[in-house]
């Protein structure tokens, strides 16, 4: 390990030998929650997600895009553990034991910590992951699951490469992601599935998973994500 860090020293986000992520960089990541409820996302188009909340505004923080490009494309795991308490830090806040959803005609039916919700992570297609080595959706999944003690259930699969979103308009987002998500073969479902993703941009992912789900009889989805926009 000793003569890998002295081939290859570890840089930090802001260029520091040493970490991946300084306590310095740590803190200057701080939670600054954004939140879409349902009437806003049907407003722009998302017919099937209910909620989303994110720990950060994506475009407002260099730092915290820098953390996300090492996570998924240096392939950097270990920002995981930033990225993850960053979202747990903003997404849960009066959230897991306090915040009801509504399932029923806009009546409170459950509460977060209850065992009907679930942790799902959003799914990369497999040839994804096989050359990126993990899904960062996973790896965020799990801390999210530590800190709160809410169950992880891998209930959705890609069926199709995607390709990348970032360069695409909101249009073209769409449609790349339509009918891309299939359900495993969990039974019985939960009735409420909190969707975990590293970013939302216009939303389109989230909600083509939120639609499948709802297909096949869950009745609350939203996406916690580290940042959107």
């Amino acid at each position: 390990m000793l003569l890998l860090d002295f081939l290859f020293p570890r840089r930090s986000l802001t260029g520091s030998e040493g970490a991946f992520v300084t306590p310095e960089e740590c803190a200057r990541l701080q939670p600054d929650p954004v939140v879409e409820d349902r009437d806003a996302l049907r407003q722009r188009g998302i017919v099937a997600l209910d909620h989303i909340r994110a720990a950060v505004p994506y475009r407002q923080s260099l730092l915290l895009r820098r953390a996300v490009h090492t996570l998924k494309y240096k392939r950097i795991p270990g920002v995981a553990e930033t990225l993850g308490s960053l979202l747990v830090a903003g997404c849960t806040e009066n959230t897991v034991h306090g915040l009801w959803f509504m399932v029923h005609g806009g009546q409170p039916s459950t509460m977060y910590h209850e065992p009907s919700t679930v942790l799902c992570p959003v799914p990369l297609h497999w040839s994804r992951r096989f050359s990126r080595g993990f899904n960062q959706a996973d790896l965020l999944a799990s801390i999210v699951s530590s800190a709160t003690g809410i169950p992880v259930q891998p209930l959705l699969r890609r069926t199709r490469a995607t390709g990348f979103q970032a360069h695409r308009g909101r249009a073209q987002r769409l449609t790349a992601v339509r009918r891309a998500f299939r359900l495993r073969q969990c039974a019985p479902l939960p009735h409420a599935v909190i969707l975990i993703d590293d970013l939302a941009t216009t939303g389109a992912t989230l909600d083509a998973c939120a639609l499948e789900l709802k297909r096949g009889g869950v009745k609350w989805v939203e996406g916690w994500v580290v940042a959107h926009g």
